[in-house]
């Protein structure tokens, strides 16, 4: 057996000096000047099977530890080589005792120390062991107990168990999750229902709809720019081709507050006619035909009206025909004026959601009961009004078709295009509920009242935000409190000799001792100042002030006009 390793770097050789506690070969450098051992030497025998002279090694430190051999770091000799302190691993000709710690011995010679291991430069650390080894005494297998792994037996309800935990373990997880969708989901509805509510408000805001706010709002938006408000007017004469007589209304599409609004005019409202004679709208309508009642009604509320669309109860007829009939809450039982029985039932009965045909429709707008006034059936004529632009269309081509179908001729310069246009849009606006019907106030002697015009002439109309064209008349409304009547009649002329427009306003209950001449806008200060020495009183008297909604300049007559003085 050789016990030399013939193997390393630059010639060097490793002989076996036994095995470590892990039953790996240990082996340590033969200096190179070194000689080889005698052939008689024997191997070395790591389980003390073989008897060696000299020496012998006990791995497992049994007691009998014999001295080791020597070896010469030169050639080979036969013979018998003194001991050696220690080896030079270098070969640098020194030889001390080997310490396993890196410590030099200073004298003798050092014994081995169990721990102390060499590997070769190739070598790697203890490798694992496969098998134990075998003691010197019995020759046996020394098992240790860290060579044992210990394996634990699976029970046979541990599938059972793992399947358990994982049950309970995913039904967790399934119940966490549907708390987290379902938190997601109520999150997400209630960022929807707020969105929701916020546009809702906004929408009801902007449409001035809003309970509590609507109303400032709509008083803020007419009084901020009345005259910046775009509207589109035309008056409507219903004329009853069957009974004689006329019903006029204003048909207002308010562009800037998408509002529409139907204006019931009464017949008995005063009217100037071009030789300032007063007249009212009855027989305006019926003397100066259309194009004179609308330069009248101009000026009387300071509007200004684009068109007349004369309607006669033929046309209406078949206009309600035409839309596919008409849905009203009728207020009175109308009787068939083709009825020849005395008892015969009426034509349209009394009640919500009663439809009418277009002759139904013709009787209803022009019924007038006996003592009735006339405005109880110029409201009737406005519900007809309403509910056929509720059943129109408000596509503009659609609904001029209409208009060209009663085969109408209009007055100029209104043209079936631009009836129909018109129409349409007022369409949209009784379908969406932002449509409503005013009636004109006017006093028993057809005279308008600031008071009682401002709501209609101030806000419907705009008539205060109507600034007469250059060169135009001065509209001067004429109250007269002198508790004389004739006084209105003298002013009247007066005025209207001087240049003035006469707007007569009417006679308060109780008389004035002092005469009194308003404007609102400082513009008219100088036309103030012009009536009150036209009428022959002190300039004292011109006050800024509220005026009539559909005049410029405002007079009340008190006990100190007197007439005779007046130029």
């Amino acid at each position: 057996m050789n016990d030399r390793y013939d193997a390393g770097y630059g010639g060097d050789q490793y002989e076996l000096v036994g095995y470590d506690e892990y039953n790996q070969p240990v082996y340590r450098q033969v200096p190179a000047q070194q000689t080889q051992q005698p052939p008689q030497q024997q191997p070395y025998d790591p389980y003390g099977q073989q008897q060696q002279q000299g020496y012998a090694y006990d791995p497992y430190g049994t007691g009998t530890q014999q001295q080791p051999p020597s070896y010469d770091t030169g050639a080979y000799d036969t013979g018998q080589q003194a001991p050696q302190s220690g080896y030079d691993p270098y070969a640098t000709g020194t030889t001390t005792a080997y310490d396993p710690y890196g410590q030099t011995a200073t004298s003798g010679q050092q014994p081995r120390v169990a721990e102390q291991t060499a590997y070769i430069p190739q070598q790697g650390g203890p490798a694992e062991e496969t098998e134990a080894p075998k003691t010197p005494e019995t020759g046996e297998r020394d098992y240790r107990t860290e060579q044992f792994a210990f394996v634990e037996e699976p029970t046979d309800d541990s599938e059972d168990v793992i399947d358990w935990l994982n049950f309970t373990e995913n039904r967790t997880e399934r119940r966490e999750e549907a708390k987290r969708r379902a938190r997601g989901r109520m999150v997400a509805l209630v960022v929807v229902l707020a969105l929701v509510a916020a546009g809702g408000v906004g929408y009801l805001w902007y449409a001035g709809k809003l309970p509590g706010v609507s109303s400032s709002a709509a008083k803020s938006g007419t009084t901020t720019a009345a005259g910046a408000q775009n509207r589109d007017v035309i008056v409507v004469h219903l004329h009853n081709t069957a009974k004689g007589g006329t019903s006029s209304v204003l048909l207002v599409d308010n562009t800037t507050l998408k509002q529409g609004t139907t204006v019931l005019l009464p017949n008995s409202l005063a009217l100037t006619d071009d030789d300032g004679n007063t007249t009212t709208l009855a027989k305006s309508v019926g003397d100066d035909g259309t194009s004179g009642t609308v330069d009248q009604l101009n000026t009387v509320l300071g509007t200004d009206i684009e068109g007349t669309w004369r309607l006669d109860t033929p046309y209406l007829q078949n206009l309600v025909d035409l839309v596919g009939n008409i849905d009203l809450d009728t207020n009175a039982d109308v009787p068939d004026p083709a009825a020849t029985k005395k008892n015969a039932a009426p034509l349209v009965h009394k009640g919500k959601d009663q439809t009418l045909s277009g002759k139904m429709a013709v009787a209803y707008a022009t019924y007038r009961a006996s003592g009735e006034a006339q405005n109880a059936q110029l409201e009737r004529f406005g519900q007809v009004m309403q509910g056929v632009l509720r059943q129109l269309t408000s596509d503009p081509t659609a609904a001029t078709t209409t208009v060209q179908t009663l085969a109408q001729i209009l007055d100029p310069p209104l043209t079936d295009k631009d009836l129909g246009t018109f129409l349409a849009k007022l369409a949209d606006l009784a379908k969406s509920g932002d449509y409503k019907t005013a009636l004109l106030p006017v006093q028993n002697d057809g005279t308008l009242t600031a008071q009682a015009s401002a709501s209609v002439v101030k806000d419907i109309l705009g008539g205060t935000a109507k600034s007469p064209d250059e060169g135009s008349a001065v509209r001067v409304a004429v109250q007269n409190a002198t508790g004389v009547k004739d006084d209105t009649e003298k002013a009247r002329v007066v005025l209207l000799n001087g240049g003035f427009t006469f707007l007569e306003a009417g006679t308060p209950s109780e008389t004035s001792a002092t005469s009194k001449i308003t404007y609102s806008d400082a513009a008219d200060k100088e036309n103030a100042t012009e009536v009150a020495k036209t009428l022959g009183l002190p300039t004292s008297t011109v006050t800024k002030g509220t005026v009539a909604a559909n005049a410029d300049v405002s007079v009340v007559l008190g006990t100190d006009y007197k007439p005779s003085s007046a130029s």
